[in-house]
């Protein structure tokens, strides 16, 4: 994998548990054809990963254990989607998912998620994932969040007008944070209606063994954004 040239804090897991026999046969041979290079100038060649038929590019960050990914491939045959996960274990689970239902529109970046979006042209993505992320809790740790003034600024330019951002989370001073920056901001259009909207997840919105877990405590928020025309 091409490494950016200037690295930048990484908070996170890169790894867990040791991988299992068959999770480290699909790291060791099914990785290496998904994985994402980055370029070392200029932007990602969207059109060189998927086959040409693929009429949508997706993007996921922090897919955790792959469900939703793999549940989306499956079901969008039309859209390449791309996975961001710096977490092995993660990874593994994921490649797991993709060998049981077969879909091949997967592509990986197994790194820092920043260092994809930045090398991602303008106007590239029509939809965007970020479902339980870290909530980086303690409010000095708050700008480690993937959500951030710095990071909209960069999911904006990577939407196309139109694109959908999706974000949900179980810690509602994240979602209150991610509602303060995203409904303030011209280039963003919250969808919901009334509660429900946010309140329920959609049929297409898949249960994450995350979610499941949050489930069991806290309630979750699931939040629509569309890029609009605004620059």
């Amino acid at each position: 994998m091409t490494k950016p040239e200037h690295r930048r804090n990484f908070h996170g897991r890169r790894s867990g548990h040791k991988l299992k026999p068959g999770r480290q046969r699909l790291v060791d041979e099914a990785l290496p054809s998904l994985r994402i290079d980055l370029p070392e100038q200029g932007v990602i060649n969207t059109n060189a990963l998927f086959d040409p038929s693929m009429r949508e590019l997706w993007l996921e960050i922090g897919f955790g254990g792959g469900e939703h990914l793999a549940w989306q491939a499956a079901h969008h045959p039309h859209a390449g989607m791309i996975g961001c996960e710096p977490f092995l274990n993660g990874v593994a689970s994921l490649l797991a998912h993709l060998e049981e239902n077969g879909a091949q529109n997967v592509r990986i970046y197994d790194d820092d998620a920043r260092d994809l979006v930045d090398a991602l042209p303008d106007n590239s993505i029509d939809r965007l994932f970020i479902l339980f992320a870290d909530p980086w809790p303690k409010k000095r740790h708050n700008k480690r969040r993937i959500v951030n003034a710095e990071t909209v600024e960069a999911y904006a330019r990577i939407l196309k007008a139109g694109a959908e951002l999706r974000f949900a989370s179980d810690h509602m001073d994240y979602v209150a944070w991610t509602l303060d920056l995203l409904t303030n901001d011209p280039r963003f259009q919250w969808t919901a209606k009334k509660a429900e909207d946010w309140r329920v997840r959609p049929d297409d919105w898949p249960e994450t063994r995350y979610e499941r877990k949050s489930l069991a405590g806290d309630k979750s928020a699931y939040l629509t954004f569309l890029r609009t025309d605004n620059l």
